[in-house]
């Protein structure tokens, strides 16, 4: 009995993570932004978390990944952090606001299906329906006003998009570490991996990060990491693909409204229509993959 009853708190916490915290990571990279390089922002984040989580987990006795599972976290961290989170810090850095961020990425479920293809996933009607929805919200929101005023960073979103979805599927197809111990290997090789890429485009600290600043890179070491990318590759192993990428369509939500909220940014008639058919298009390809399979 507390066997079972452990198993639904987990996972409603594993979900409250992604929806949620994950949500509220957008204004928190763009509160950090201000006075953080990109890069190094992201970096540092990934690298403190990486190595607190591991040294966590040796402590407790679980074994060190061997290299094989060093060289499959690796590539997992390299393109859900690096392109995906990297991508999406950059954006931002260039002018993209958090919420139409977190729009852009909400495609992410509809790039798993394209790219579920390359290992033999047959989409419905239904899911290519939505596939083509979600592709008229991705145009309708760069038509948008913010996305107009930064065709690098509108790039870099749909890229961090697709580069999230390639790994998420990839994933479960490679000899990953067990448990929690394949989001730390991810992540220690991804922060490496920025922050050298952070020193070879000559970042640098401008100023202090004051208070501000290093809080929000605590929030993101401890909540944005450590908490919600484990919820997620744990949601990635026990739960249907579409219901662990279904925090794509509350994500945007909680994202734009912590935005307008607390950092005074403006959504427009576009980007708002855009979100409508978006999360219209995620719902629409989920359906099918909520629903149980027909026992025999």
């Amino acid at each position: 009995m507390p066997s079972a009853r452990r198993f639904p708190l987990l996972l409603i916490g594993a979900f409250f993570a992604l929806y949620v915290i994950w949500g509220s990571t957008y204004l928190v990279i763009r509160i950090g932004i201000e006075t953080w390089p990109p890069l190094l922002l992201a970096g540092s984040r990934f690298t403190i978390a990486g190595t607190l989580l591991y040294a966590v987990l040796r402590f407790r006795g679980v074994p060190s990944p061997t290299w094989q599972q060093w060289r499959a976290a690796g590539m997992i961290g390299f393109l859900l952090l690096v392109c995906g989170n990297g991508g999406v810090s950059l954006a931002e850095h260039a002018g993209v606001a958090s919420g139409v961020a977190a729009l852009s990425v909400a495609v992410v479920p509809l790039f798993t299906l394209i790219c579920g293809l390359f290992w033999g996933h047959r989409n419905t009607g239904l899911e290519w329906a939505g596939i083509l929805l979600g592709l008229v919200g991705m145009i309708l929101l760069n038509l948008g006003s913010n996305l107009q005023a930064s065709p690098y960073g509108a790039a870099l979103v749909i890229f961090a998009a697709a580069t999230w979805a390639f790994g998420s599927v990839w994933s479960r197809y490679l000899p990953l570490p067990a448990g929690p111990m394949a989001s730390a290997a991810e992540m220690i090789v991804a922060g490496v991996v920025m922050l050298t890429g952070s020193a070879l485009m000559g970042e640098h600290m401008a100023q202090s990060p004051g208070v501000a600043g290093w809080a929000a890179l605590a929030y993101l070491v401890v909540f944005g990491s450590i908490v919600a990318f484990s919820a997620y590759m744990y949601l990635l192993k026990n739960v249907r693909p579409a219901a662990a990428t279904s925090y794509a369509y509350v994500n945007p939500v909680v994202a734009v409204l912590l935005g307008i909220v607390f950092a005074d940014e403006h959504i427009g008639m576009a980007e708002s229509v855009a979100m409508t058919v978006i999360i219209s298009a995620v719902v629409l390809i989920g359906l099918p993959q909520w629903r149980k399979p027909k026992t025999v």
